[in-house]
Protein backbone atom coordinates (compact mmCIF):
# COMPACT_ATOMS: atom_id res chain seq x y z
CA UNK A 1 0.00 0.00 0.00
CA UNK A 2 1.34 3.10 -0.79
CA UNK A 3 1.95 5.78 1.98
CA UNK A 4 -1.23 7.67 2.63
CA UNK A 5 -1.78 11.12 2.54
CA UNK A 6 -5.63 12.13 2.34
CA UNK A 7 -8.17 10.17 4.58
CA UNK A 8 -11.84 10.81 3.31
CA UNK A 9 -14.88 9.68 5.71
CA UNK A 10 -18.24 9.78 5.43
CA UNK A 11 -20.18 10.92 8.80
CA UNK A 12 -23.56 9.17 9.53
CA UNK A 13 -23.78 5.73 9.67
CA UNK A 14 -20.12 5.43 9.15
CA UNK A 15 -18.28 7.19 11.57
CA UNK A 16 -20.78 7.89 13.67
CA UNK A 17 -25.08 7.33 14.40
CA UNK A 18 -27.22 9.09 12.12
CA UNK A 19 -28.05 12.47 13.14
CA UNK A 20 -25.93 12.65 16.17
CA UNK A 21 -23.85 16.12 17.18
CA UNK A 22 -20.60 14.34 19.02
CA UNK A 23 -17.35 12.43 17.46
CA UNK A 24 -15.72 10.21 20.08
CA UNK A 25 -12.66 11.12 21.57
CA UNK A 26 -10.15 8.51 20.03
CA UNK A 27 -11.15 9.63 16.43
CA UNK A 28 -10.05 13.34 18.03
CA UNK A 29 -7.00 12.36 19.10
CA UNK A 30 -6.76 10.62 15.91
CA UNK A 31 -7.22 13.22 13.85
CA UNK A 32 -5.13 15.49 15.58
CA UNK A 33 -1.97 13.08 15.07
CA UNK A 34 -2.02 12.33 11.56
CA UNK A 35 -2.58 16.22 10.95
CA UNK A 36 1.17 16.49 12.37
CA UNK A 37 2.50 13.91 10.42
CA UNK A 38 1.14 15.23 7.28
CA UNK A 39 -1.99 13.39 6.50
CA UNK A 40 -4.75 15.35 5.73
CA UNK A 41 -8.66 14.29 6.81
CA UNK A 42 -11.35 15.12 5.06
CA UNK A 43 -15.22 14.74 6.62
CA UNK A 44 -17.38 14.04 3.38
CA UNK A 45 -21.01 14.27 4.16
CA UNK A 46 -24.04 15.44 2.91
CA UNK A 47 -24.98 17.50 5.86
CA UNK A 48 -24.38 21.18 5.84
CA UNK A 49 -20.92 22.60 6.22
CA UNK A 50 -21.95 24.34 9.99
CA UNK A 51 -23.54 20.42 10.89
CA UNK A 52 -19.87 18.86 9.95
CA UNK A 53 -18.01 21.48 11.50
CA UNK A 54 -20.00 21.30 14.80
CA UNK A 55 -19.26 17.30 14.82
CA UNK A 56 -15.03 17.98 14.36
CA UNK A 57 -15.63 21.28 16.51
CA UNK A 58 -12.28 20.24 18.58
CA UNK A 59 -10.10 19.70 15.37
CA UNK A 60 -11.73 22.16 12.81
CA UNK A 61 -9.02 23.98 11.13
CA UNK A 62 -7.13 20.40 10.86
CA UNK A 63 -9.46 19.45 8.02
CA UNK A 64 -11.13 19.69 4.38
CA UNK A 65 -15.32 19.99 4.96
CA UNK A 66 -16.58 17.91 1.92
CA UNK A 67 -20.34 19.38 2.45
CA UNK A 68 -23.54 19.11 0.98
CA UNK A 69 -22.55 15.43 -0.82
CA UNK A 70 -19.71 18.32 -2.68
CA UNK A 71 -21.61 20.88 -3.59
CA UNK A 72 -19.57 22.47 -0.95
CA UNK A 73 -15.96 22.31 -0.17
CA UNK A 74 -14.33 24.55 2.18
CA UNK A 75 -11.17 24.66 4.22
CA UNK A 76 -9.88 26.85 6.39
CA UNK A 77 -13.21 28.66 6.42
CA UNK A 78 -13.07 29.60 3.14
CA UNK A 79 -14.44 27.96 0.33
CA UNK A 80 -12.99 26.45 -2.57
CA UNK A 81 -15.13 25.13 -4.38
CA UNK A 82 -19.30 25.51 -4.61
CA UNK A 83 -21.54 23.84 -7.15
CA UNK A 84 -25.25 25.88 -7.61
CA UNK A 85 -27.96 23.65 -8.38
CA UNK A 86 -29.72 25.22 -11.82
CA UNK A 87 -32.55 27.26 -10.39
CA UNK A 88 -35.06 25.85 -13.08
CA UNK A 89 -34.59 22.42 -11.60
CA UNK A 90 -34.52 23.28 -8.13
CA UNK A 91 -37.75 25.44 -8.51
CA UNK A 92 -39.49 21.90 -9.70
CA UNK A 93 -37.93 19.74 -7.04
CA UNK A 94 -39.15 22.15 -4.45
CA UNK A 95 -42.77 22.40 -6.01
CA UNK A 96 -42.80 18.96 -6.46
CA UNK A 97 -41.68 18.23 -2.97
CA UNK A 98 -44.47 19.88 -1.16
CA UNK A 99 -46.83 17.22 -2.11
CA UNK A 100 -45.29 15.48 0.68
CA UNK A 101 -45.40 17.61 3.12
CA UNK A 102 -47.81 15.99 5.62
CA UNK A 103 -45.18 13.16 6.21
CA UNK A 104 -42.36 15.09 4.79
CA UNK A 105 -40.08 18.13 4.95
CA UNK A 106 -37.63 19.80 3.03
CA UNK A 107 -34.18 21.51 3.78
CA UNK A 108 -33.15 24.21 1.10
CA UNK A 109 -29.14 24.68 1.44
CA UNK A 110 -27.23 28.00 0.42
CA UNK A 111 -23.06 28.36 1.20
CA UNK A 112 -23.80 30.25 4.47
CA UNK A 113 -27.33 28.58 6.33
CA UNK A 114 -30.00 26.68 5.00
CA UNK A 115 -33.77 27.49 4.23
CA UNK A 116 -36.81 25.63 6.06
CA UNK A 117 -40.59 26.10 5.45
CA UNK A 118 -41.56 23.36 8.18
CA UNK A 119 -43.24 24.72 11.11
CA UNK A 120 -42.96 20.72 12.73
CA UNK A 121 -41.77 20.39 16.04
CA UNK A 122 -39.79 17.37 15.88
CA UNK A 123 -38.37 18.01 12.67
CA UNK A 124 -36.99 21.71 13.91
CA UNK A 125 -35.46 19.89 16.88
CA UNK A 126 -33.61 17.48 14.73
CA UNK A 127 -31.71 20.23 12.48
CA UNK A 128 -31.35 21.98 15.83
CA UNK A 129 -30.55 19.78 18.23
CA UNK A 130 -29.26 16.54 16.26
CA UNK A 131 -27.64 18.14 12.98
CA UNK A 132 -26.78 21.52 14.65
CA UNK A 133 -27.78 23.09 11.47
CA UNK A 134 -27.27 26.38 11.07
CA UNK A 135 -30.65 27.41 9.54
CA UNK A 136 -33.79 30.32 8.60
CA UNK A 137 -37.72 29.63 8.74
CA UNK A 138 -39.00 31.45 5.65
CA UNK A 139 -42.84 30.91 4.26
CA UNK A 140 -41.51 30.22 0.38
CA UNK A 141 -38.46 29.18 -0.20
CA UNK A 142 -38.83 30.39 -3.69
CA UNK A 143 -38.91 33.64 -2.73
CA UNK A 144 -36.06 33.99 -1.14
CA UNK A 145 -32.49 35.27 -3.72
CA UNK A 146 -30.59 32.30 -2.31
CA UNK A 147 -28.18 30.49 -4.19
CA UNK A 148 -28.90 26.98 -4.35
CA UNK A 149 -27.09 24.44 -3.58
CA UNK A 150 -28.63 21.45 -2.17
CA UNK A 151 -32.02 19.98 -1.65
CA UNK A 152 -32.81 17.67 0.98
CA UNK A 153 -36.15 15.53 1.55
CA UNK A 154 -36.82 14.14 4.80
CA UNK A 155 -39.13 11.22 6.11
CA UNK A 156 -38.88 9.76 9.51
CA UNK A 157 -37.79 5.97 9.75
CA UNK A 158 -37.58 5.63 5.95
CA UNK A 159 -38.34 7.87 3.21
CA UNK A 160 -36.56 4.69 0.44
CA UNK A 161 -39.97 3.48 -1.02
CA UNK A 162 -40.59 7.51 -2.31
CA UNK A 163 -37.26 8.35 -2.72
CA UNK A 164 -36.35 4.91 -4.92
CA UNK A 165 -39.86 4.51 -6.68
CA UNK A 166 -41.04 8.26 -7.41
CA UNK A 167 -38.71 11.00 -6.31
CA UNK A 168 -34.85 9.32 -8.02
CA UNK A 169 -36.38 8.32 -11.14
CA UNK A 170 -38.12 11.52 -11.82
CA UNK A 171 -35.16 13.55 -11.62
CA UNK A 172 -31.93 11.19 -12.18
CA UNK A 173 -32.05 12.63 -15.93
CA UNK A 174 -31.60 16.08 -14.69
CA UNK A 175 -29.83 16.26 -11.31
CA UNK A 176 -27.59 14.58 -9.33
CA UNK A 177 -29.94 12.66 -7.08
CA UNK A 178 -29.49 9.54 -4.24
CA UNK A 179 -30.18 8.56 -1.15
CA UNK A 180 -28.54 9.72 1.70
CA UNK A 181 -29.49 7.22 4.68
CA UNK A 182 -32.59 5.46 5.49
CA UNK A 183 -34.17 8.95 5.83
CA UNK A 184 -33.29 11.37 3.34
CA UNK A 185 -32.69 11.99 -0.38
CA UNK A 186 -30.40 14.56 -1.67
CA UNK A 187 -30.99 16.87 -4.61
CA UNK A 188 -27.50 18.81 -5.86
CA UNK A 189 -26.38 19.84 -9.80
CA UNK A 190 -25.75 16.98 -11.87
CA UNK A 191 -22.09 17.47 -11.43
CA UNK A 192 -22.22 17.21 -7.73
CA UNK A 193 -20.93 13.76 -6.60
CA UNK A 194 -18.57 12.89 -3.09
CA UNK A 195 -16.26 10.80 -5.53
CA UNK A 196 -15.73 14.26 -7.87
CA UNK A 197 -15.32 16.30 -5.14
CA UNK A 198 -12.51 13.99 -3.92
CA UNK A 199 -10.85 13.78 -6.73
CA UNK A 200 -11.09 17.98 -7.13
CA UNK A 201 -9.42 17.92 -3.66
CA UNK A 202 -6.52 15.00 -4.60
CA UNK A 203 -5.57 17.93 -7.32
CA UNK A 204 -6.11 21.16 -5.20
CA UNK A 205 -3.78 19.47 -2.69
CA UNK A 206 -1.44 17.44 -4.63
CA UNK A 207 -2.66 14.13 -3.67
CA UNK A 208 -2.57 10.77 -5.52
CA UNK A 209 -5.51 8.22 -5.96
CA UNK A 210 -2.89 5.95 -4.07
CA UNK A 211 -2.30 7.89 -1.33
CA UNK A 212 -5.93 8.10 -0.18
CA UNK A 213 -8.02 6.17 1.58
CA UNK A 214 -11.98 6.55 1.74
CA UNK A 215 -15.08 4.72 4.16
CA UNK A 216 -18.37 5.04 3.34
CA UNK A 217 -21.76 3.35 4.34
CA UNK A 218 -24.71 4.76 1.73
CA UNK A 219 -24.85 5.41 -2.09
CA UNK A 220 -24.24 8.66 -2.13
CA UNK A 221 -20.44 7.06 -1.04
CA UNK A 222 -19.62 4.96 -3.85
CA UNK A 223 -18.16 7.65 -5.99
CA UNK A 224 -14.98 8.04 -2.99
CA UNK A 225 -14.93 3.90 -2.85
CA UNK A 226 -13.85 4.94 -6.48
CA UNK A 227 -11.46 7.46 -6.08
CA UNK A 228 -9.55 6.13 -3.31
CA UNK A 229 -6.75 3.88 -3.63
CA UNK A 230 -7.57 2.36 -0.43
CA UNK A 231 -11.33 1.96 0.16
CA UNK A 232 -13.52 0.72 3.49
CA UNK A 233 -17.26 -0.11 3.45
CA UNK A 234 -18.25 0.07 7.35
CA UNK A 235 -19.76 -3.50 8.03
CA UNK A 236 -23.21 -1.97 8.14
CA UNK A 237 -23.19 -0.51 4.68
CA UNK A 238 -25.56 -1.08 1.80
CA UNK A 239 -23.95 -4.04 -0.51
CA UNK A 240 -23.60 -1.47 -3.22
CA UNK A 241 -21.19 0.10 -1.34
CA UNK A 242 -19.52 -3.23 -0.15
CA UNK A 243 -19.59 -3.87 -3.96
CA UNK A 244 -17.35 -0.69 -5.10
CA UNK A 245 -15.05 -0.83 -2.08
CA UNK A 246 -11.90 -3.16 -2.03
CA UNK A 247 -12.26 -3.72 1.83
CA UNK A 248 -15.13 -3.91 5.20
CA UNK A 249 -14.77 -2.38 7.94
CA UNK A 250 -16.19 -2.80 11.98
CA UNK A 251 -19.32 -0.70 11.87
CA UNK A 252 -19.71 2.76 13.48
CA UNK A 253 -20.83 0.73 16.51
CA UNK A 254 -17.42 -0.66 16.72
CA UNK A 255 -15.54 2.39 15.61
CA UNK A 256 -14.24 0.42 12.60
CA UNK A 257 -12.87 3.98 11.02
CA UNK A 258 -10.83 4.66 13.86
CA UNK A 259 -9.83 0.63 14.00
CA UNK A 260 -8.26 1.13 10.75
CA UNK A 261 -6.76 4.63 10.70
CA UNK A 262 -4.85 3.99 13.96
CA UNK A 263 -2.36 2.27 11.64
CA UNK A 264 -1.60 4.81 10.03
CA UNK A 265 0.10 6.80 13.25
CA UNK A 266 3.49 6.86 13.91
CA UNK A 267 3.84 6.84 17.39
Amino acid sequence: MSEIKLVASDIDGTLIQDSTPDLYPEMVTAIRKMAKQGILFCAASGRQYWSIRNVFRDVGEELVFLAENGAQIRYRDEDIRLMPMKREYAEGIIKQLRQYYDTCDIVVSTPEESLVESKKKDFLDLLTYGYHNKFRLVEDVLAEDAVIIKIAVYRKDSIRELGEGTLIPAWRERVKVCMAGEEWVDFMDASVDKGHALEFIQDYFHIKKEETMAFGDNDNDIGMMEAAGESYAVENARQEVKAAAKNVCPSYLEKGVYQIVKDLIVS
